[in-house]
């Protein structure tokens, strides 16, 4: 292990956190993944054509290209800038950390969904949920709109706080960076139906991979979150069977990652996620997690807004504690 390394990424991982909660995404200044799915858009049109083996081919180059093109080139940039004042460079990279996170963002789109919806303005809360799923949210109501925003606040814990946060401990901004161009093609060509099920294999298949230890350890830090928070009485949680029914749950979910954050929440709060969601029109049904021990509420978001957030401090304090360790560890072997 680089010991400096390991101990500027906690650093600027840190601030990169600071950054993100003060200020978010300012649709002022252009984003980078806005950037790499255009990007992506445009080779989907040129490259997603021919037989299923071409498609699959095709499908393997683009995530190639974008995953290692996004790597190299943040990783460049920052050389270069660090070539030309080092100062510059921390600055870059302080803002490509800090776009890869979403924690601000996240919360603040729960919160919109809150708001109406604890005005009993179903309308709006139907509107506010549209905007950060992609299911049909016309028809729904308040159990069902709880459900959508729950799941989502559940399982974007990973894609959007926790993964980039591991990534970026491991290997700074351009790594972390990576991790969003992976997670940018399986939201934009992951899908399992006529047009991208071959030309999105690859590029599904690695988000499986880059996400399967985030998911894993985001469910413990969810549960750790939980124990803290309801035994200092901020949140009152059901314990019984929640872990082992955590992972009765979560390999039924389509996804063998997003069942792991959806799962423990699920059953921390005593509520059922899962079950049928509309398409436009068109039914898609899923396995449920969790029981429904209790009606999904608005209750129920703000509380998993609060399991959010410790999940992510824990995950953090838990990932800089064994940094330090195996730093303290190395030290003592010199």
């Amino acid at each position: 292990m680089n010991i400096p390394f390991a101990l500027s990424s906690i650093v600027m991982v840190m601030l990169a956190i600071a950054i993100d909660l003060v200020v978010g995404d300012p649709r002022s200044i252009p984003h980078p993944v806005v950037l790499i799915g255009r990007f992506i858009s445009s080779f989907e049109r040129l490259w997603n054509r021919g037989t299923a083996q071409q498609r699959r081919v095709s499908g393997f180059l683009l995530t190639i290209i974008v995953v290692g093109g996004v790597w190299g080139v943040s990783w460049l940039l920052l050389l270069v800038l660090t070539q030309l004042h080092p100062g510059l460079a921390l600055i870059v990279e302080l803002w490509l950390l800090s776009t890869t996170l979403a924690i601000k963002g996240l919360g603040d789109a729960a919160r919109s969904v809150v708001a109406p919806l604890t005005k009993g303005d179903l309308p709006s809360a139907r509107q506010a949920l549209g905007m950060i799923v992609g299911r049909d949210t016309q028809n729904l109501d308040e159990a069902e709109i709880a459900r959508g925003t729950v799941e989502t606040v559940a399982e974007n814990t990973v894609d959007g706080i926790t993964a980039p946060l591991f990534f970026a401990l491991i290997g700074g901004a351009p790594l972390a960076l990576a991790y969003k161009a992976v997670n940018t093609l399986d939201s934009m060509v992951g899908y399992k139906n006529e047009r991208f099920t071959d030309f999105g294999f690859a590029s599904a298949k690695l988000d499986d991979v880059a996400n399967w230890i985030p998911a894993r350890l985001t469910a413990l830090c969810l549960w750790l979150a939980g124990l803290l928070l309801s035994a200092s009485g901020v949140l009152k949680l059901r314990w019984r069977g929640v872990l082992r029914g955590t992972c009765q749950d979560a390999p039924r979910h389509p996804s063998p990652n997003a069942g792991w954050p959806e799962a423990m929440v699920a059953r921390l709060l005593g509520v059922q996620l899962g079950g049928t969601n509309f398409y436009q029109s068109v039914a898609s049904h899923r396995a449920t997690l969790g029981e429904p021990l209790e009606v999904l509420e608005v209750m129920h978001i703000s509380a998993t807004i609060r399991l959010m957030h410790g999940a992510w401090v824990l995950f953090l304090l838990l990932s800089v504690g064994v940094i330090a360790g195996l730093i303290l560890t190395l030290q003592g072997r010199l």
